[in-house]
């Protein structure tokens, strides 16, 4: 099943939640996303102040979770737990499986 724009929002914040910073090749390869589809949702992430872009030594570009990111991930967390989303009678995991609940906000 294809998932939404929003679920790969989610698990970009997700990921971003658990490893702090990631390249964009990480990020790719993690949500199994193409890399243009993957540019245009963290320019919207960035837009929208969830997500920032840092650049390291040797002008290494990697992407971060801002305090407004985390305030969302937690706050759709919260959502969850209270109204399970489902699609076709299934529990619908393919955001929840990036919510790592060992993630330290």
């Amino acid at each position: 099943m294809k998932r939404s724009k929003l679920e790969i929002y989610l698990d970009i914040l997700a990921m971003l939640a658990l490893k702090r910073q990631l390249k964009l090749k990480h990020l790719m390869s993690k949500l199994k996303v193409n890399c243009k589809s993957l540019k245009e949702q963290i320019d919207f992430l960035m837009k929208n102040g969830l997500v920032e872009k840092k650049i390291l030594k040797k002008e290494q570009v990697v992407y971060v979770l801002t305090p407004t990111g985390v305030a969302i991930l937690k706050a759709f967390r919260e959502i969850k737990q209270i109204l399970p989303i489902e699609a076709d009678g299934k529990q619908q995991d393919s955001y929840s499986k990036m919510y790592f609940p060992h993630a330290a906000f």
